[in-house]
């Protein structure tokens, strides 16, 4: 797991309890923050996805490089 990953599920899990916690007291503001934070945690997750992804192939390239 990279830095981009561990954020963007903390910023995530953040969201989630930011839209209940404004659910719960009547704060729309709150709440859409709740969901704002919720995206951008998905969006940076899935740059961390990505970056794993070139990552390991990079690797698995590179392996096959020292092979020849």
């Amino acid at each position: 797991m990279n830095k981009d990953q561990a954020r963007g599920n903390v910023k995530d899990i953040t969201g989630k309890v930011q839209e209940q916690a404004g659910k719960l007291v009547g704060n729309s503001n709150l709440r859409a923050k709740g969901v704002r934070n919720q995206a951008a945690g998905k969006a940076q997750k899935m740059l961390g996805d990505a970056k794993e992804v070139l990552n390991s192939a990079k690797d698995a390239v590179g392996a096959a490089a020292r092979k020849r």
